[in-house]
C-alpha cells in the first residue's frame, strides 16, 4: 500500500511517522519526499492491510505536524517512471540512454526492435555490439556537449546521431559526466523531415526561389494581384509551392498582419470540414464541445483563408462557401445564428475545374466566384532550364542544416535530375537532395545518391516547347535524349557505343549542351 502524507516540513517528522509502523511490525520499503516545499512525505508499506490502515490513522494523523494521511496510487518517481515510458514508447526514433561504460542503461520500444532483443533484454547491452568502430564514452568525454548529426551505422543501416551528455552534481558543484542519451534518426527520412521545418520558416516571395524565367513572370504576376481583396484561385499540381504562393500574397497585402489560416478539403469527410471551417453552435451533436467550436473562418477574422484542394468540396460545403462568398456570412453547424465575417479566400487545386463543372461535379456559379483572380503554377518538368540553380540552393541549404561539408553535385547526378519527370515537382526536388546530402559521405554527390522512383519514361513532347523552329526543337530533344542516357553511360566513349555513332561526334554533342564533364569523355 502506498500512502501520502500532508504534513509541515520539520526535522524528525519521518522518524515519528514510522515508528508508528515499527509498532505493528510493518515493513516500510521506500520513502520519498514531495511537495513544493518537502510538505508531502510518500511511503510504500508492501503488507500494510486496510483493515490496520483503518486502526493507524488516527495515530499518524496525531503526529505533530501530519494534517493528512490518504492511499495513493503510484510513488512520485514510480509515476515519473511510467510517464517516462509511454514518453519513449511514443517515439518513432530509437532512443537509449547510456552509462560511461558503454552499456545501455534504458531504451524505448523502437531502439529494442533495432538491437533484436526485448526491452527487458536492453539493460547492460555493450554498444561495443552493434558500434564497434565508435567509441561513444569517450566521444561524450571529448566533447563534453551535445553533438548532433553523427554518422553511425547499426545493422546495416545507416543513422544520423544525437548525442546529449548526462551530467550529475556532485556536493562541491563540480558537474561530472553520468552518461548520454543517444537518438537516432535514420538518413533517409532526414530530407523530409528538415523540409517539413523549412518549409515552416519559408515567408514572402523571397521565399519563392526563381531560377527560370517562368517562376519568375509567376511572381511578377503574383505580386500584382497579391494587394487586391478578390478572392484568388491558384492551380498547379502537387508539390509546385501553391500553398507557399498563397501565403506569399497574403503576407503582401494589406491583410499580412492578419492570421493566415489553411484547411485541405480533400483530407476529410464531409461532416467534419464544415465543422472545422464553419464551427459549431454548443449541443450540436452528440460529442460536441457544451461550449461550441469556432471554425477556420471565425480564427482567420480580417486576415486570409487558404482552401486547398477545393476541387474535393463536397456539395453542401460548395454552397455554404458560395454563399459566404456572396455576402460574407454563414451559420455555424446547428445554429440559426447569422455570422458575418471579412475575410479573404484563395483557393488551390490541381483539378480541373472546368472539367468539373462540366460533369456536374462542382458549381459554375462557385468556379466563377473563385476565379476573378487567377495563378497557374508551372510543373517542374516545364522548368529545366531552372533545376541546376534550385539544386544549388537545396544543397546548400541541406549541408547547413545537417552540419557538414557542402558536397558538389556530379555532372552525371545533374544530368539525372534533369531527365527526371519529377511528379512531385519542386518538393519532391528538395526532398531527394535533402535526403541525398544526407547519404552522401563524401564530396559529391552522385546518382547513386538520389532516390529516385520509377515513374516511366512519359510522353516523348511532355514539357517539350514547341514554339521554336525544328532545329531547335530537334536540338531539345537530343539534349533530352543525351542526358537520359549518360548517367547509365556516363562517358563520351560508352555513350557513343550506346547510339552506335562516333566517340566525336557524342563528345561534341554533350560538350554542346553541357552535359558531362571533361572526366567523363576519356
Amino acid at each position: 500500500m502506498r500512502l501520502r502524507f500532508h504534513c509541515q516540513n520539520r526535522v524528525g517528522i519521518l522518524r515519528d511517522i514510522v515508528a508508528h509502523f515499527a509498532d505493528y511490525g510493518l515493513n516500510v520499503a521506500r520513502g520519498e519526499v514531495g511537495g513544493e516545499q518537502g510538505n508531502a512525505i510518500y511511503l510504500h508499506v508492501p503488507h500494510l492491510l486496510n483493515a490496520q490502515l483503518v486502526t493507524l490513522k488516527p495515530e499518524l494523523e496525531a503526529v505533530p505536524g501530519v494534517f493528512a494521511v490518504r492511499r495513493v496510487g503510484l510513488m512520485p518517481s514510480e509515476r515519473r517512471h511510467l510517464e517516462l515510458d509511454a514518453l519513449l514508447s511514443s517515439l518513432t526514433d530509437p532512443v537509449m540512454s547510456i552509462d560511461m561504460e558503454g552499456q545501455v542503461v534504458a531504451a524505448n520500444r523502437a531502439a529494442g526492435q533495432l538491437l533484436g532483443v526485448r526491452i527487458d533484454e536492453v539493460p547492460g547491452l555493450s554498444l561495443d555490439r552493434y558500434l564497434p568502430d565508435l567509441d561513444l564514452p569517450e566521444l561524450v568525454r571529448r566533447n563534453n556537449a551535445r553533438v548532433n548529426g553523427l554518422r553511425v551505422t547499426l545493422r546495416d543501416t545507416t543513422f544520423l546521431a544525437d548525442i546529449a551528455p548526462l551530467h550529475r552534481e556532485h556536493l562541491d558543484d563540480v558537474a561530472s559526466l553520468a552518461g548520454a542519451v543517444v537518438t537516432l534518426h535514420r538518413a533517409e527520412r532526414i530530407g523530409e523531415r528538415i523540409y517539413q521545418v523549412q518549409r515552416q520558416e519559408l515567408r514572402g516571395f523571397e521565399a519563392i526561389f526563381q531560377a527560370s524565367p517562368r517562376l519568375e513572370a509567376l511572381t511578377r504576376e503574383a505580386r500584382r494581384m497579391a494587394p487586391l481583396d478578390a478572392p484568388l484561385l491558384i492551380q498547379g499540381e502537387t508539390g509546385t509551392g501553391k500553398e507557399l504562393l498563397a501565403r506569399a500574397c497574403h503576407l503582401a497585402s494589406p491583410r499580412g498582419q492578419a492570421p493566415f489560416m489553411a484547411l485541405n478539403c480533400a483530407g476529410l469527410p464531409e461532416s467534419m470540414a464544415e465543422t472545422e471551417l464553419f464551427g459549431y453552435a454548443p449541443g450540436a451533436f452528440e460529442g460536441a464541445r457544451p461550449e461550441g467550436k469556432l471554425g477556420l473562418l471565425e480564427l482567420t477574422a480580417g486576415g486570409t483563408i487558404f482552401l486547398d484542394e477545393v476541387g474535393e468540396m463536397s456539395p453542401r460545403l460548395q454552397a455554404k462557401l458560395l454563399r459566404f462568398l456572396q455576402d460574407g456570412g454563414f451559420r455555424r453547424v446547428g445554429s440559426d445564428e447569422e455570422t458575418w465575417l471579412d475575410v479573404r479566400v484563395i483557393c488551390a487545386t490541381q483539378q480541373d475545374l472546368p472539367r468539373l463543372c462540366a460533369e456536374g461535379r462542382f458549381r459554375h456559379d462557385l468556379f466563377h466566384r473563385l476565379n476573378v483572380l487567377s495563378l497557374v503554377v508551372p510543373p517542374l518538368r516545364d522548368c529545366r532550364d531552372g533545376i541546376p540553380a534550385l539544386a544549388e540552393h537545396f544543397i546548400d541549404r541541406a549541408a547547413r542544416q545537417i552540419g557538414c561539408p557542402l558536397p558538389v553535385l556530379s555532372a552525371a547526378a545533374l544530368a539525372r535530375l534533369a531527365a527526371y519527370p519529377w511528379p512531385g515537382n519542386v518538393r519532391q526536388l528538395e526532398n531527394v537532395l535533402f535526403q541525398a546530402v544526407s547519404l552522401c559521405d563524401g564530396a559529391r554527390i552522385e546518382p547513386l545518391h538520389l532516390r529516385l522512383p520509377e515513374v516511366g519514361e512519359g510522353p516523348l513532347l511532355a514539357g517539350l516547347d514547341l514554339s521554336g523552329s525544328l532545329a531547335e526543337i530537334m536540338g531539345a530533344v537530343e539534349q533530352r535524349v543525351l542526358a537520359a542516357l549518360y548517367p547509365r553511360f556516363p562517358s563520351s566513349r560508352q555513350l557513343a557505343r550506346r547510339l552506335g555513332v562516333s566517340h566525336t561526334t557524342i563528345a561534341n554533342k554533350l560538350r554542346r549542351h553541357g552535359i558531362g564533364g571533361e572526366e567523363g569523355d576519356a
